[in-house]
């Protein structure tokens, strides 16, 4: 099952689920990322390069138990440039061009105030990252999935009972994300080390709030 049948079977699901209660929420993501810098080096090999910093969307779907308490069901999407030098014995430089995919699941507990326009909130996600190479070089990987979690807090300010404006920062990391396997393969610079560098960028932003219940 790939990842997009995944998500559109989670959402027919939810929706199933939406019948039979009226604590469904939908939230859509959009988000801007601050660049990151990666580097890694096995003794024989060294690698850098920056993730560049670009719109983060996505979609969430969430089952509140109260009004203090939910889990959510989220897909996000990246797509960003990564220039990369790498060296082993000759110095190379290229630009990357990446799609980043996360599937992810977790928890968010909001503040109890008297306030019933205004939700603070914060909570984290885990799931997992699908890494597309769009331009990889011969003989190297075009895609890898790793681990990748997610720390977030903000606030709903809701417009009705019904709609609302998110806003949110949040911290994404995705757990031995890159390296020589990855981008060098074993053509062109015969470059391929098994040491790994994890991803980590901040966002902020916000999105939309859907409650589907009356």
């Amino acid at each position: 099952m790939n990842k997009f049948n995944f998500v559109i079977i989670a959402f027919l699901t939810l929706v199933l689920f939406n019948s039979y209660s009226q604590n469904v929420r939908m939230n859509g993501y959009a988000l801007y990322t601050l660049d990151d810098d990666i580097e890694t080096s096995d003794g024989n090999y060294y690698f850098n390069g920056t993730i560049k910093g670009n719109l983060l969307w996505g979609v969430g779907f969430e089952y509140l138990f109260n009004k203090y308490t939910g889990i959510e069901l989220a897909y996000f999407r990246e797509d960003t440039d990564v220039p990369t030098n790498y060296f082993n014995g000759i110095t190379y430089d290229k630009t990357f061009k990446i799609g980043l995919n996360y599937i992810m699941f977790g928890g968010t507990g909001y503040a109890k105030i008297p306030s019933k326009s205004i939700e603070p909130f914060a909570g984290g996600l885990l799931g997992m990252a699908i890494i597309t190479n769009k331009e990889p070089s011969p003989g190297a990987e075009s895609s890898a999935t790793k681990f990748a979690w997610m720390i977030k807090a903000g606030v709903n300010i809701m417009a009705s009972k019904n709609v609302g404006l998110k806003l949110q920062a949040q911290l994404l990391s995705v757990v031995q994300a890159f390296g020589g396997g990855f981008y060098l393969g074993t053509g062109g610079s015969g470059a391929g080390f098994s040491s790994y560098s994890s991803m980590m960028q901040i966002g902020f932003g916000g999105g939309i709030v859907f409650n589907f219940g009356k």
